[in-house]
């Protein structure tokens, strides 16, 4: 678990979309994660099985597994904990104990699946975008869905005309063709983030 900022304090526990789209935009995850130590707030991103440097492989991966681990990360942490979720990042830390959750165009499990879907449509279904994905985990997505309520902030970009309580200029990092930051982007996130945990914590 990569660890960044004070290590006391509040702290935001990375869930990254899922995928292809975490390659793209763990960097500027991260920088979020860096412009939040900044303003004195503790970064954690957790590599959740099959992912990252895991030891498991993506196809034997389950969404339990990973709202178990992304939970376990939480817990680990021993302080007052946030989530920062990004796509379909946001069917990760529905089991989390959490003072509060940010997501960024937040996606349902439905959504997920057709993205995938799609994906494998364009590789000549014989994988989705180089990962190989069990049924098991597939319909556990497809069922899945972010958590709502009070303590749940959903940001999303300008142009989305999905429901969110706040839009961001910025473009769709986890559309690019290769890995990238959006250094305006990311502060806008920062800032609001911090703001949101300060209101959650108060």
């Amino acid at each position: 678990m990569l660890r960044l900022g004070p290590m006391h304090g509040a702290v935001v526990v990375v869930a990254l979309p899922l995928f292809e789209e975490a390659n793209r935009t763990r960097a500027a995850a991260i920088d979020v994660l860096r412009r939040l130590a900044e303003r004195g707030i503790g970064g954690a991103l957790p590599d959740l099985p099959g992912t990252g440097e895991s030891l498991i492989e993506t196809r034997d991966a389950t969404l339990a597994d990973w709202r178990d681990a992304f939970a376990d990360a939480a817990a680990s942490l021993g302080t007052l904990a946030f989530a920062m979720s990004w796509r379909g990042g946001a069917l990760v830390d529905n089991d989390a104990r959490l003072a509060g959750r940010w997501h960024l165009a937040p996606l349902s499990g439905t959504d997920q699946r057709r993205e995938l879907d799609r994906l494998r449509k364009l590789g000549g279904d014989a994988d989705y975008a180089g990962n190989l994905l069990s049924p098991a985990l597939l319909d556990q997505l497809a069922a899945a869905a972010p958590l709502t309520g009070a303590r749940v902030k959903v940001a999303r970009l300008e142009g989305d005309p999905r429901p969110a309580d706040v839009l961001l200029s910025g473009r769709s990092l986890w559309r690019a063709s290769e890995p990238a930051v959006a250094p305006a982007l990311q502060e806008v996130i920062a800032t609001d983030l911090a703001n949101w945990i300060a209101i959650c914590a108060g």
